[in-house]
C-alpha cells in the first residue's frame, strides 16, 4: 500500500511539474508574441517591401524582397552592375543569374529542394509566431546564458520531424538567435542565424540586424534600410519570363 501511494504522489508530482512548464511555454509565447506587436496586427500584413544591404569580400550590396505573404517572393541583389533575381511562386521557383556568377543569363526553374527550403521566406514574422500560427510542436528545454544575457532556450518541431533551436531574450522578449540543420547541395548542414537592433515599423517589430553563415567563410551581417508595409505589389512580376 505504502509503496502504491509513493508512486501515486510522484506521478502527480510529475504532472503538476508537466503543467507548470507548459505553462511557462505559453507565457514566454504570449510575452514574445506581444513585444513582436500582436497576433491581430501581424493578421493584417498582406504585403512586404524590404530593402538591405550587406557586403561580402568589401563588395556593398544591395536587395530588394517584394513579399505576398504566404504565397510569393521577388528577392533582387545588385552586384557589380548585374542582377540576380530569386522568386518563389506557390509551389514552383526560378532564378536569373548572370553568365559571370555561374548563370545563363536566361530564367531557369529551381530544383525542388532549393524551392522547399526557400519557401520559409514567404512568411513574414518570427519563427516562433509562425511555428505558433502554423501548429507546430514548440517546447520550453532550458534557461540559460548566451553571450552573457539571459535566454529561453526553446525548440520549433515540424510534423516532418525536422527542428530548430530558438533563443529568446528574457528582457526584450525578441528572438535573438536561431540554429537548425538543413538541406544544402544534398547534404546536412549546420545553420545559425542571430537578430538584433530590432525596430517598430507601424507597430511590429522587425530585427533590423541579421547574421547569417557567409559561404566564403565567417558571418554576413545584412543590414534592414527600410520596410513597406502593405504596399501594391502587381503579381506579374512572379511569373516566370519566357527566354
Amino acid at each position: 500500500m505504502k509503496t502504491m501511494i509513493k508512486s501515486i504522489c510522484l506521478v502527480a508530482v510529475m504532472l503538476v511539474a508537466n503543467v507548470a512548464f507548459a505553462q511557462s511555454t505559453e507565457e514566454i509565447l504570449a510575452k514574445h508574441e506581444a513585444a513582436m506587436g500582436g497576433a491581430d496586427k501581424w493578421a493584417t500584413v498582406k504585403t512586404a517591401v524590404v530593402k538591405s544591404k550587406f557586403s561580402v569580400q568589401g563588395m556593398d550590396i544591395e536587395s530588394k524582397t517584394s513579399l505576398v505573404v504566404g504565397k510569393s517572393f521577388r528577392t533582387e541583389i545588385e552586384v557589380m552592375g548585374n542582377k540576380i533575381i530569386t522568386v518563389i511562386d506557390g509551389d514552383k521557383g526560378w532564378m536569373n543569374r548572370p553568365a559571370m556568377m555561374g548563370g545563363t543569363g536566361e530564367p531557369e526553374d529551381m530544383p525542388r529542394e532549393q524551392v522547399k527550403m526557400a519557401s520559409s521566406q514567404k512568411t513574414l514574422g518570427s519563427i516562433l509566431t509562425n511555428a505558433k500560427k502554423d501548429g507546430y510542436k514548440i517546447e520550453l528545454v532550458s534557461k540559460e546564458k548566451l553571450d552573457g544575457a539571459d535566454v529561453y532556450l526553446l525548440t520549433v518541431t515540424k510534423p516532418s520531424g525536422e527542428d530548430s533551436k530558438v533563443y529568446v531574450s528574457t528582457t526584450t522578449n525578441f528572438v535573438v538567435k536561431t540554429q537548425a540543420k538543413v538541406q544544402a547541395n544534398g547534404q546536412e548542414v549546420d545553420s545559425e542565424v542571430n537578430f538584433s537592433n530590432y525596430k517598430m515599423v507601424n507597430g511590429l517589430a522587425f530585427p533590423y540586424t541579421v547574421e547569417t553563415a557567409n559561404p566564403m567563410g565567417g558571418m554576413m551581417t545584412v543590414e534592414t534600410v527600410s520596410v513597406d508595409i502593405n504596399p501594391t505589389i502587381d503579381p506579374v512580376i512572379f511569373a516566370k519570363p519566357s527566354k
